[in-house]
């Protein structure tokens, strides 16, 4: 118990937390709309725009890693822009953290949203229409609450993986303890360092985190 309340074992798990947090934000926002555009609109290129926002998925988290630093680094146009804007760099920072966890979740959100955007009835929204309600609207009343089963378990399975990011993370924010460790790389460092205490610890309450999480998605599915 005493090894519980330690900063050395909290401050990665707060975090992990922060981190999974605002990544689920992001991803549930941009999820969710890239989900009802592409659940109800038809257009050329649409297979090739589908693949490139699920190539997160099955991509190796190096990978990703790499392109975000070539997209985010210091050499390039958006790792200047940022840089000019808030006088440092992302790349190694916990903003870097969210990123990439938000990268990697977002065909999880995808994925749920779009499903459960085809799972609404047309007739429902045009109906709607016919009454003079706006596209806004629609969605917003109509559309976002008859999906709501499929958006929560997307937003809490995106939660979920942007918790347990790992390479990505490690490459784009590094791991800097207190800054930038999250709980899979602290678990990665005190393995190495034979601390298998402290790494108990922390995959613990990992498998307790996400057990809750995906139990929380299979009674909402059921």
């Amino acid at each position: 118990m005493d090894l519980l309340l330690t900063e050395e074992f909290l401050r990665p798990i707060w975090l992990s937390l922060k981190v999974a947090l605002l990544a689920g934000i992001i991803v549930i926002i941009l999820g969710t709309l890239a989900g009802r555009i592409l659940a109800r609109k038809k257009f050329r290129g649409e297979a090739v725009l589908e693949t490139i926002l699920m190539l997160p998925m099955v991509l190796p988290p190096t990978v990703v890693g790499f392109l975000l630093i070539v997209i985010f680094g210091r050499n390039s146009i958006a790792g200047q822009a940022i840089e000019w804007l808030f006088h440092q760099p992302v790349i190694f920072t916990w903003v870097a953290a969210v990123i990439a966890s938000a990268v990697v979740a977002f065909p999880l959100m995808y994925q749920s949203a779009k499903s459960g955007f085809r799972g609404v009835d047309p007739s429902i929204e045009e109906a709607a229409r016919v009454d003079g309600a706006t596209e806004r609207k629609i969605v917003l009343l109509i559309s976002i609450p008859l999906a709501s089963t499929s958006l929560i378990s997307g937003s809490i399975l995106s939660f979920t993986r942007a918790l347990g990011e790992f390479g990505a993370t490690l490459m784009f924010a590094g791991n800097i303890p207190g800054e930038t460790q999250t709980i899979p790389t602290a678990i990665y460092i005190a393995l190495n360092s034979g601390n298998m205490e402290m790494a108990w610890a922390w995959v613990i309450s990992m498998i307790i985190i996400s057990f809750v999480m995906l139990l929380i998605v299979q009674k909402k599915q059921g």
